[in-house]
């Protein structure tokens, strides 16, 4: 396929700062006309087969990635393990504004300046491929730019398939309100290999520097930090969340929206249940003595995804019926599939890659030149064993029955991975199957965010991997979307709160993945919890069916809970009442939570903090019970 080297006139009307107008002027400039186009620029030359992705450093040649042309897509893969996941460590603010992140002087002892004049001059002198997009989703998005290396196409690629196919023609003259820039070599010659993200910030641009080829930390939450950063100066937020409508058979419809740290269960959410070969429903596998507990539903709810990852909560879609409104902040979807290890697993998703309408971009998974990829056959790291994230890009219309309009959210629940807990064993895995919450507990457990037991989705620091292999807890933080946030923890709390006590009718519910007490169940607890929810409807539950969990923190616990005609045993809700658990493992247990969330919230009590907030984390601090909670923020759904 040939492409169209020309430079549109569309380029020079943008309102661009000087040096950024430079490197257009200097460069070899590809602007490609269509996806079509984009994607045989990221084979290379030669259109594949396959394509070796180097850089010149140091006047020594350095493959970064490969490319192989696969039947449905790219199979984009990189020699080093670091590589392949996103480094949480990555984040760099270059700006002067509020933060409470690393500033690039205070790590590397200099100013991002002269780096800075470096990448754009690098840049000036490549051939390079430069897009539009819209940060945010095609409907609600910020007209952007992306600056990339022409070899490195396929991250340009990977950037539209997320945020959405457009052109300058469509977008007409506009200044970009955000700019991505991409610059591998510098992760050899500045940053001693490492992943690199700098955000340089002001009040109309948000510039984001990419020095390196993974787009987890850059064309993905990258974004998500300009939208975060958008959203702090006017006043909204976007959600680290999935959401899905759920209709049950009765046809009545419930959207639930689910968040929790890197690895809680969002994009499980939207999945089906995993049901085992007689096509009952596994509840939990008793990691003592080996038994089971297994559920039949004939027909279970019919799911319609909302949106995936990032939800946007934007001002104009907002209603006036109390509860929150979401949509899609991205046109597609950087969906993992570590999970998946074997045909017929996930139909739908499956479906999805391996026949998809348009060839894909897939990412850590083993392609063989013009073959189909399997999305079950993953990339193995240097050690022989998978590479614990795989991942490819699907458009949301790939997916069947997906919703394309903003909804008003009923349930927002929050997703903790747990360890097992035993009586041999005590740990903080002591979360029953479904807890209910009053919004302020519900700002408490997202202002912390736990990230517990073993994620696949990002490379660990040396420290919180010392503390996870030990039974310990970290802290991704407010709202879980703190990773990616360029702002304060203060003004991102007090957005969550406001968000929160703006939408009286949406509820909140705490749910466990992995683990409960001694019981491993994978995600069944948060898919059951999501069918009982949808079962129930807009139905509230009874004060008298309902008992305060032994953890204050967890909130209230279901009496009991019947599906379809069963009922769920008791020890699945109050994991205390486990022979393999018992009152004393569980109270160990919840003291670790409790002291752990006690030292986390202590950051938050500054002068900026909104009054009702400092109410309700002086209520954590003084041991408060639900009830207390409860009357500080009353419960309306």
């Amino acid at each position: 396929m040939t492409v169209d080297l020309t430079t549109p006139s569309a380029l020079r009307t943008l309102g661009l700062p000087a040096a950024v107008r430079e490197v257009l002027e200097s460069a070899d400039v590809i602007v490609p006309a269509t996806r079509d186009e984009l994607y045989a620029l990221a084979l290379g030359p030669d259109g594949g087969p396959v394509f070796d992705v180097v850089y010149d450093v140091h006047g020594e040649p350095v493959k970064e990635a490969d490319v192989v042309r696969c039947a449905n897509g790219l199979a984009v893969n990189y020699p080093e393990d670091y590589m392949r996941r996103r480094d949480p460590d990555c984040m760099r603010i270059a700006d002067d504004l509020p933060t409470d992140k690393p500033r690039y002087r205070d790590v590397f002892g200099a100013e991002f300046a002269p780096v800075k004049a470096e990448t754009l001059d690098w840049l000036a002198g490549q051939r390079i491929v430069v897009v539009p997009f819209r940060a945010g989703g095609p409907t609600h998005g910020y007209p952007s730019l992306a600056i990339v290396p022409a070899n490195a196409a396929f991250f340009a690629l990977t950037l539209v398939d997320l945020q959405g196919w457009t052109t300058f023609d469509e977008l007409g003259p506009f200044t970009p309100r955000s700019i991505v820039y991409v610059a591998p070599p510098f992760r050899h010659t500045h940053f001693d290999g490492r992943q690199v993200v700098v955000h340089d910030r002001s009040a109309s641009l948000h510039e984001v520097f990419a020095y390196n080829l993974y787009p987890g930390p850059s064309a993905k939450k990258g974004i998500f930090s300009v939208l975060l950063d958008i959203g702090e100066q006017e006043g909204w937020l976007t959600a680290h969340a999935s959401s899905v409508r759920v209709t049950t058979p009765y046809e009545n419809e419930t959207v639930v929206m689910h968040e929790g740290a890197s690895g809680g269960g969002k994009s499980e959410m939207c999945q089906e249940f995993r049901r085992l070969d007689d096509g009952r429903i596994l509840l939990g596998t008793n990691v003592v003595t080996g038994t089971t507990d297994t559920i039949t539903l004939a027909e279970s709810s019919a799911l319609a995804p909302v949106t995936d990852d990032m939800t946007l909560c934007h001002p104009a879609i907002q209603g006036t019926d109390g509860r929150l409104v979401v949509t899609d902040a991205e046109a597609g979807w950087f969906v993992r599939v570590d999970n998946l290890t074997e045909y017929g697993q996930d139909a739908t998703l499956e479906r999805a890659v391996i026949h998809p309408d348009q060839p894909l971009v897939f990412y850590n998974m083993r392609g063989l030149p013009d073959a189909t990829l399997l999305p079950w056959e993953h990339t193995l790291d240097s050690n022989g064993k998978r590479c614990p994230n795989p991942r490819v890009v699907v458009a949301r219309s790939q997916f069947r029955h997906v919703v394309d309009v903003p909804e008003p959210v009923d349930v927002r629940t929050f997703g903790v991975r747990m360890p097992a807990c035993t009586r041999q064993t005590p740990t903080y895995g002591v979360m029953g199957l479904m807890h209910l919450v009053p919004p302020s507990l519900a700002w408490v457990w997202r202002l912390v965010a736990p990230r517990g037991d073993k994620n696949p989705s990002i490379g660990e620091s040396v420290a919180d991997t010392e503390k996870l292999a030990h039974g310990g807890l970290v802290a991704e933080g407010v709202g879980s979307y703190w990773p990616f946030s360029t702002g304060t923890k203060i003004a991102a709390a007090n957005l969550l709160l406001r968000q929160i006590v703006a939408a009286p009718r949406t509820r909140y519910v705490l749910t466990p993945n992995q683990h409960i007490g001694s019981y491993h169940v994978g995600f069944a607890a948060e898919w059951l919890t999501r069918e009982y929810l949808a079962r129930r409807g807009t139905s509230r539950i009874r004060p008298e069916a309902l008992v305060p969990a032994r953890c204050a923190l967890f909130g209230w616990t279901p009496r009991e809970m019947r599906i379809d005609g069963q009922t769920i045993r008791p020890s699945y809700l109050q994991p205390e009442l486990q022979s393999q658990v018992g009152e004393d493992a569980y109270d160990h247990g919840a003291a670790i939570l409790t002291a752990f969330f006690r030292s986390e919230l202590q950051q938050f009590l500054g002068d900026d903090l909104d009054p009702l907030g400092r109410r309700i984390i002086e209520t954590v601090l003084a041991g408060g019970t639900v009830q207390d909670f409860e009357s500080l923020t009353p419960t309306n759904a």
